[in-house]
């Protein structure tokens, strides 16, 4: 294999199989939202809650694919997607949205998990550059200055996990049923960074003379890539996952998946920031978190990364989410060091993909799949946490990395 091959593929992936797979089956038109879960024979169930972080993905990549692609009819899902949003999920008395709403667009889960607040300004900042909406990305304006008033820690950095519908302590923290409650986790952390950086990226776009709304999130982005860096990324260069709200760590799980995706994402924040010294202080850092996430989690005999390392404990199971990332980090590792060991990683996870973690028959990829290739029949193949994200942002980035380097 080589780049054009991988672009190729990527491409294809995208347009034929999980763009066309989402906009067929994720949609609850009934009701003008999207199924909360969707079993592997593409059926979904109309009474499952809604989170605002699966309308969120699917609004950030379809908007973000209609602007790689230069395809407006992608839009049509983007801005199913932003009403469903509008509609279902935005606060109107206090402001951000809600975690999740119940099927006929009540709320459900009302309160602010940072996470969730992250996801929503990270797909409305897309959206307003996909449909050079001015409303959303104000939308979008308003939750960086509620995350900024509310939730980030003047004192030890970073952002708390979780707060009331009203923007007040809360006692339920925990992200999900997989999460622990904690202060702080390193993935509302990282996806903060992520929105973050979409919305600077944004503004640039559409507000370029705005220059002191460009300073300060300037100013956060670069805080946070620091905090990921100096408190969240330990000695042995696997980002630790939960943490007390002075950092200290609870818990001892590696996730492969996550460090990946947390190199590239680092690189990709410090970069928009235009700061040459934070770039120049972490990259040592994001480069180090690569080697390691390929010395110790990717499989070199099967080319899939492992899922985690818990109690000694390795979780071969090949997770979705973990190989598109993976595709991503380790050919950004790759553009960065010129090392082969990260692309020949890189294609040998698109083998992989194309071959195991594909589903052949209804689309899209399986959420599990064994080392010797057996999907796990145990898991939806969509939902509240498995959209069309994590696979085409990565193939939407594979396409764009490639083409940039000219193959």
């Amino acid at each position: 294999m080589n780049d054009h091959e991988l672009s190729a593929w990527a491409e294809k992936e995208l347009t034929e199989n999980i763009l066309p797979f989402w906009k067929k089956y994720g949609r609850d038109i009934k009701t003008g939202g999207f199924y909360g879960s969707l079993d592997n024979d593409s059926i979904g169930d109309a009474l499952a809650s809604r989170s605002v972080v699966m309308t969120s993905r699917h609004l950030w990549a379809y908007s973000a694919a209609s602007r790689l692609l230069n395809d407006p009819s992608w839009l049509e899902m983007a801005d199913y997607a932003y009403s469903a949003i509008m509609k279902d999920f935005v606060d109107p008395q206090y402001g951000g949205v809600y975690w999740s709403v119940k099927s006929d667009g009540t709320p459900d889960v009302s309160k602010k998990q940072i996470y969730g607040e992250a996801f929503a300004m990270y797909a409305l900042s897309e959206y307003a550059c996909a449909r050079n909406n001015s409303a959303s990305l104000e939308t979008a304006f308003s939750i960086y200055n509620l995350l900024e008033k509310r939730a980030r820690d003047a004192v030890s950095g970073g952002y708390t996990e979780a707060l009331s519908r009203a923007w007040t302590t809360t006692g339920d923290l925990k992200l999900s049923d997989k999460d622990i409650d904690c202060d702080k986790s390193m993935n509302t952390n990282l996806h903060v960074m992520e929105a973050l950086t979409c919305f600077h990226r944004a503004l640039k776009i559409m507000k370029p003379k705005a220059h002191e709304i460009l300073a300060r999130v300037e100013e956060s982005i670069s805080s946070l890539v620091s905090i990921t860096v100096d408190r969240i990324l330990g000695s042995d260069n696997h980002l630790d996952l939960y943490f007390n709200r002075d950092w200290t760590v609870i818990g001892d799980i590696i996730s492969y998946g996550h460090d990946i995706e947390a190199s590239w994402l680092l690189w990709e924040a410090a970069e928009e920031t235009g700061d040459h010294v934070l770039c120049a202080k972490i990259r040592p850092a994001v480069i180090r978190i690569a080697e390691i996430a390929l010395a110790e989690g990717f499989d070199p005999a099967t080319g899939a990364l492992n899922n985690e390392l818990h109690d000694g404990h390795k979780d071969c199971t090949r997770i979705w989410w973990c190989q598109a990332e993976a595709l991503v980090g380790f050919y950004n590792a790759f553009q960065m060091t010129g090392d082969s060991k990260f692309q020949n990683a890189a294609f040998g996870l698109s083998l992989w993909i194309e071959k195991y973690q594909k589903d052949h028959v209804h689309g899209d990829w399986f959420w599990a799949v064994s080392p010797e290739g057996k999907s796990d029949p145990g898991e939806v193949k969509g939902g509240n946490w498995k959209t069309s994200y994590h696979n085409a942002r990565s193939c939407m980035e594979i396409i764009t990395r490639i083409s940039i380097r000219g193959e």
